[in-house]
């Protein structure tokens, strides 16, 4: 093979006929992930990359240096309280990988530490190094300590295909006891006493499905629940109370809670309120009451109280607005957090309780007369809890972050109403802030609906710029405004970074969503190419070019067979852009569970000729399409590697243009490479890819 030549799949057609239309597959082959051609085909794209990138090392290393030199390697995160102690974590120059440790407490005021150096009784509790050995993937699932502070549950993985192994560490003793279960998925939680420990399995299409309880020096373990509706995946966690545990079964529109004492690990799980379609709830300990966010006739959902004896029954507390979406609650020992979203914002709502003794529901409707947000200062900010493990505390810890600001951490005192910066993430090399400017631009779509922008430039940047346009649009997830260093080697080179927030996402509430999902999909990829547009017009952007991941990488794919000439250059990472296929095929992993984000493409066929008229690999054709890069990995379980080989081979066959390149990770998974300097470097090659679409 020559230096220029890629490399060329084999097609060998495969025939498929779903309501009438037959569909010729050429490429369906690459998805059998144990034949040798699949393999060499993967190998050989993987060195065709190399070969048409090698021009960047040096803008690759550079960019690489650059991320390092900006990053304070030896750091550690702020201390977060629950019970008898302090947790954080250390990163230490050199190592890929977190050192979870511990001290102990005497006060709300964390201990003051400095980097590299170590407190008197300080405990390490895990350290990822030590464990991830020589492994070129390594990821922690699960880390878990009890509520008497005795024990750890933590699991790990070593492929990148989410099949973790749970053991348990004596803290007291730093032993690793003989206990040792394999193939579990995330999460899980402790009984009261630490006496067992429940965590999740999944079935062979990757959905987690079944709650097992296993008690400590015991071998067999008891099954406590199991889902057999396919749309349902489930999960366990205790409350922050530590007094009951919460068994939780959801689709994508559904769900369903279970709750038992966590005193009584071997007792019956309880139902809240059996599930209704399209009605979602989440269930929340305070105290002597239980706290309900649900969406039942509200859109934007609704907070409800519920007696401990009665959880099924809710009394609203704060009533649905069509201008706020409220997020999640959190409940204290004597005050309650809301984090909503309201024009395109997060924000936080403090419900403090009474200090009399009045009844609970006298103290809930007190607290809701005296509820009041917190106030922060930037035009285009995240902000939400973090690290709230202790259930009584007069101190709420915060985690805030724009697109000028580094990620800080603040705790919130609840008698002064100050907030206290207690860190905020190092940038070295001179990062001032007043450099740089955010701002919010509009769009206008298709239909008239305008789209918001954030964006970000130094100020001392010329217009218009080489632009990368991010964006997502599924499941309700918002890509809020966010701070990223890597991010900062494209604005010193005068580029801006713009996020589209398209329909489908969640950023301007529920129906946001609702309007870019199922057979409104489409808005998603118009609103995305409308938001380039917008930019350019607008006197801003150069070239644009686009960049997005999973369901984003649909996005991509999408937005480009709509509109090529827009983009200067693509960069799909771990793209959904085979997804008529996959929707249709309910043995990969999570497609059942798919159906209510995009419809049942195998059932109904409207749904079917919508969905193939804008899936990315079904709508190829011969128009001149801009450079494209798709990232991938050979264990990803989310969003199988084929899709994205399967699209690149069909774009080197059909389109015009490119370079079309796919590069796939052949140990790692869906979050790709795993240790720090790893995913740094991976970034830094995306990042020259960008720089020189950007500019050439």
């Amino acid at each position: 093979m020559s230096s220029n030549t890629p490399p060329v799949a084999k097609k060998i057609p495969t025939e498929r006929t779903h309501h009438g239309d037959t569909v010729i597959d050429e490429y369906a082959w690459l998805s059998n992930k144990d034949d040798p051609d699949t393999t060499a085909y993967l190998e050989a794209e993987n060195e065709f990359l190399k070969q048409e990138t090698a021009h960047l090392s040096d803008l690759q290393e550079q960019v690489f240096q650059e991320i390092k030199s900006r990053t304070q390697e030896t750091d550690l995160s702020v201390p977060s309280r629950k019970g008898a102690w302090w947790y954080f974590t250390r990163t230490e120059e050199g190592k890929q990988y977190a050192i979870s440790c511990r001290v102990p407490a005497d006060s709300e005021t964390p201990p003051e530490i400095t980097p590299g150096e170590r407190l008197d009784q300080e405990q390490v509790i895990l350290d990822g190094n030590e464990l991830a050995g020589d492994s070129e993937f390594f990821s922690i699932g699960t880390s878990s300590v009890s509520p008497d502070g005795k024990m750890l549950a933590f699991s790990t993985d070593y492929k990148g295909d989410e099949r973790f192994t749970l053991r348990f560490k004596n803290l007291e003793t730093g032993e690793i006891l003989p206990d040792e279960i394999t193939d579990i998925f995330y999460g899980g939680a402790w009984a009261a006493d630490a006496s067992a420990f429940f965590y999740t399995r999944v079935d062979d299409a990757w959905r987690p499905y079944q709650v097992y309880r296993h008690t400590l020096g015991t071998q067999d373990d008891v099954l406590v629940y199991e889902e057999n509706d396919e749309r349902f995946w489930v999960g366990i966690g205790l409350t922050r109370s530590e007094k009951y545990l919460v068994l939780g079964a959801g689709s994508k529109i559904t769900s369903e809670v279970r709750i038992l004492d966590a005193s009584d690990p071997g007792g019956e799980f309880t139902i809240v309120r059996p599930r209704q379609t399209g009605v979602e709830y989440g269930v929340e300990h305070a105290g002597d009451f239980f706290y309900i966010l649900h969406n039942e006739n509200a859109e934007n959902f609704e907070l409800a109280t519920a007696p401990l004896d009665d959880p099924g029954t809710w009394t609203p507390i704060i009533p649905h607005r069509s201008d706020t979406r409220l997020l999640e609650i959190d409940a204290f020992s004597d005050h309650a957090v809301v984090h909503f979203r309201r024009d395109g914002l997060t924000g936080l709502r403090i419900l403090p309780y009474p200090a009399d003794g009045a009844s609970w529901r006298e103290r809930v409707e007190a607290a809701e007369r005296n509820a009041y947000e917190i106030d922060f200062p930037e035009p285009l900010y995240d902000v939400g809890p973090a690290g709230n493990p202790q259930f009584t505390t007069r101190r709420l810890r915060l985690a805030y972050t724009s697109m000028i600001t580094p990620p800080s951490v603040y705790d919130y005192d609840l008698d002064s109403h100050e907030l206290i910066l207690l860190k905020q993430r190092p940038v070295l090399g001179g990062y001032d802030p007043a450099d740089y400017e955010q701002a919010r631009e509009w769009a206008t779509a298709e239909d008239g609906t305008k789209i918001p922008i954030s964006l970000v430039k130094r100020k001392d940047a010329a217009t218009p710029a080489p632009t990368v346009l991010y964006g997502y649009g599924s499941y309700e997830t918002s890509i809020d405004p966010s701070f990223s260093v890597p991010r900062l080697s494209l604005l010193d080179r005068g580029f801006i970074f713009a996020i589209a927030h398209v329909r489908g996402g969640g950023e301007m509430g529920r129906s946001w969503y609702e309007q870019g999902k199922l057979t409104r999909k489409r808005n998603t990829f118009t609103d995305f190419v409308a938001a380039a547009r917008h930019m350019k017009a607008a006197g801003l952007s150069s070239k644009v070019v686009a960049r997005g991941g999973s369901a984003g990488g649909l996005l991509m794919g999408a937005a480009t067979n709509l509109a090529p000439e827009e983009f200067a250059g693509v960069v799909a990472e771990v793209p959904f852009v085979d997804a008529l296929n996959t929707i249709l095929d309910p043995s990969l992993p999570l497609t059942v569970i798919e159906w209510d984000e995009w419809g049942d493409p195998l059932h109904d066929p409207e749904v079917y000729a919508y969905m193939k008229s804008y899936s990315p690999y079904e709508n190829v054709d011969g128009r001149p399409y801009p450079p494209i890069l798709a990232i991938t990995s050979l264990n990803d379980t989310r969003v199988l590697y084929h899709e994205p080989a399967k699209w690149i081979a069909k774009l080197r066959a059909t389109a015009r243009g490119g370079p079309f390149l796919l590069k796939t990770e052949m140990g790692a998974g869906h979050g790709g490479r795993s240790g720090r300097y790893d995913a740094w470097r991976e970034e830094a090659f995306a990042l020259s890819w960008i720089i020189e679409k950007g500019t050439s």
